[in-house]
């Protein structure tokens, strides 16, 4: 039986990237076969290379360039996971993975997302604005930022004396916890 592959796009440290290979290093189904950074000087990359798992670095101008996805598809990538990743995708490369490509977004959308929203920006926003709570929302990638369909949300309170690292801090707890169960849903949902 083929086995699902996934590639994971990341920007920055890799905490979601790593917790994602290990959860499938020995899955019967489903397979990380790279770990793809617009940022060469990225930690995921590290992480990569200690995870012995194929590590490829990219430019703006190859990842607007169609043969970028051509390059996808001929891996035979069957689910695009963004974990921190933060550029934009390109509506052709978007158009050539429909519901294929899955983020992870650190607040409950609609809130605080949208162009620059990310990290400690996300956190911060949430605290300067007193919510009462936070969490993660996994959705569909489309061709804006943070609008496509949400697939799955987790909340977690948020306290009076929170800053934005102790918030992170069980933010990413949830991350780690539900988004490869949420890939792992998903993935095998297309191979149906």
């Amino acid at each position: 039986m083929k086995k699902i592959r996934l590639a994971i796009f990341a920007s920055g440290s890799g905490t979601n990237a790593e917790a994602i290979v290990k959860y499938f290093r020995n899955h019967p189904r489903l397979e990380v076969i790279g770990i793809y950074s617009n940022n060469p000087n990225a930690y995921v990359l590290q992480r990569a290379r200690k995870l012995q798992v194929p590590a490829h670095v990219f430019t703006r101008q190859e990842l607007k360039d169609p043969a970028f996805a051509d390059k996808l598809k001929a891996q035979q990538v069957d689910l695009i996971v963004l974990a921190g990743f933060l550029w934009l995708l390109p509506a052709h490369l978007v158009a050539r993975f429909p519901q294929r490509i899955i983020n992870i977004h650190p607040a409950l959308l609609p809130k605080y997302g949208g162009k620059g929203m990310y990290g400690h920006h996300v956190h911060a926003a949430v605290l300067a604005n007193r919510e009462k709570e936070s969490g993660i929302t996994i959705h569909y990638v489309n061709e804006h930022y943070d609008e496509g369909a949400a697939i799955f949300q987790a909340r977690c309170p948020v306290y009076p004396d929170d800053t934005p690292d102790t918030l992170a801090q069980r933010i990413h707890t949830l991350e780690h916890k539900h988004y490869p169960l949420v890939i792992e849903k998903v993935a095998l949902a297309l191979a149906e």
